[in-house]
């Protein structure tokens, strides 16, 4: 008989919502029953958003016993402060005329080749999409997780051609106060800063997602294209980017800017550090029912992959 040994990472079935519970057919099949029309689904879902990009699922970060969370969940719970500090807001706001399509995003700084690219030239020069299932977890102590459609980071920053003298990558979101209402509020200082260390970039699992089950990525989850590093918050995952640029020099995130004891440069999901005001341990499960919570892993269930970059270092005081 064979017996399963779960990895480390994976989430138990019960813990997760199932995809197919949410998945698009579904609420069509519900939409339908309310008299919607065909024409009205199909413009609903395209408003605002690109083509999807073809993504063939990585097997390597497929594993069957973590269960993605609903569709609908992923898009309608999240938060992008650019379009309102509510996480229902977001999902309207940022489908009230913003466009995301076309986009340019350039690479520059310490590179050899700077880059200024439309979407679909990154993603032909990476080399085509695949199809990640990743955990997420927010700082805020919720999590999902997702199963994004994109690129290795490492490629596009690899077509720039890093000089030795770059130590970080510096990322920038878009700006553009008519579209986006947060921005004009100033809720935050904008335009959206990020940053990781080269090593932490090059990293297999940080990723740059296109899409979210095999669809274009939403306006509200960070069209065209965001951020996704699994073992850190959510915040560190900076959405709509605009501009990646390779630094000598630590940048300065921008929550990291508004309150550095809540919100550190690394970010690294680690349960033995609680947030000033909650504890980190233990996470709620979105979609997961009423009691739907479970322990926090340390980075998020990625140590194999991650630890070795934070070797020696003070997790406490490198948070």
């Amino acid at each position: 008989m064979h017996i399963r040994t779960p990895k480390d990472w994976e989430l138990p079935e019960s813990a997760a919502t199932s995809e197919s519970l949410y998945h698009l057919s579904k609420r069509r099949d519900f939409l339908k029953t309310l008299g919607v029309t065909a024409v009205a689904i199909a413009a609903r879902d395209a408003f605002g958003a690109a083509a999807p990009f073809q993504t063939k699922p990585n097997p390597a970060y497929r594993d069957p016993a973590l269960k993605p969370t609903g569709y609908d969940y992923i898009t309608s719970y999240n938060n992008f402060y650019e379009f309102g500090t509510d996480k229902a807001e977001p999902k309207d706001l940022a489908n009230r005329g913003w466009k995301t399509d076309p986009w340019t995003v350039e690479v520059t700084g310490l590179v050899n080749t700077p880059l200024k690219l439309d979407i679909k030239d990154i993603v032909e020069k990476v080399g085509g999409i695949e199809q990640r299932v990743y955990r997420f977890r927010c700082v805020e102590a919720w999590s999902m997780v997702i199963p994004w459609d994109g690129f290795q980071l490492s490629k596009l920053l690899m077509l720039a051609d890093p000089k030795p003298a770059a130590k970080f990558v510096k990322f920038t979101t878009f700006l553009d106060k008519k579209a986006a209402p947060g921005q004009a509020d100033g809720n935050l200082d904008y335009p959206y800063v990020e940053g990781l260390r080269v090593d932490e970039a090059m990293n297999e699992l940080s990723f740059i997602a296109t899409g979210i089950y095999g669809k274009a990525i939403p306006n509200q989850n960070g069209a065209p294209l965001r951020l996704v590093t699994p073992w850190k918050y959510g915040f560190k995952n900076i959405k709509s980017i605009v501009k990646i640029e390779l630094t000598e020099k630590q940048p300065r995130g921008t929550w990291e800017a508004m309150q550095a004891r809540e919100y550190g440069f690394y970010a690294n999901v680690n349960p033995q550090v609680d947030h000033p005001r909650w504890t980190q341990a233990s996470e709620r499960v979105i979609g997961g029912g009423f009691g739907g919570r479970q322990k926090t892993l340390m980075f998020n269930g990625y140590e194999k992959q991650v630890a070795a970059l934070y070797q020696g270092m003070d997790l406490r005081k490198f948070y």
